[in-house]
């Protein structure tokens, strides 16, 4: 069951950064920053923490992951971040909260809207204090 997780991640994070036109060079990287982020999300929720702090670590991990490709390959930051950040995206939770309201289950709707809101910050959060970490880092060198 992992296995096929750590492939449908990478396939996913690897199409999207087709569907954004990231250099054809980059495509392997960025499908593997997409897929170490969904394994220490996975990885996360395995060890019974809740899904909006694995998020978070996710997203940070992602994010210095990119940061660390962006310097090695010479590309923009933006590159791998976008697309490993595919992944973690509560599309799936967002769609059942539109599901219910359409259905007429409000306070169904409004939990999984709630939730899916909280993880699209968690991972908004995650992608900033891990670039507020890098610019201190660097200023600290200069």
């Amino acid at each position: 069951m992992m296995l096929e997780q750590l492939f449908t991640s990478f396939i996913a994070s690897a199409a999207f950064g087709l569907i954004f036109n990231v250099p054809r060079r980059t495509l392997l990287h960025c499908g593997a920053v997409g897929m170490i982020g969904w394994i220490i999300y996975v990885s996360c929720t395995q060890l019974t923490m809740d899904v909006i702090p694995a998020t978070l670590i996710a997203a940070f991990v992602v994010t210095v992951i990119s940061q660390l490709f962006s310097k090695l390959y010479k590309t923009p930051i933006i590159v791998f971040s976008v697309s490993g950040i595919i992944p973690l995206v509560p599309g799936g939770l967002a769609y059942d909260a539109m599901r219910n309201v359409v259905e007429d289950n409000y306070d169904i709707a409004v939990q999984l809207a709630v939730k899916a809101f909280m993880i699209s910050g968690a991972i908004a959060i995650g992608l900033v204090f891990s670039e507020v970490i890098n610019q201190i880092i660097r200023k600290t060198e200069r």
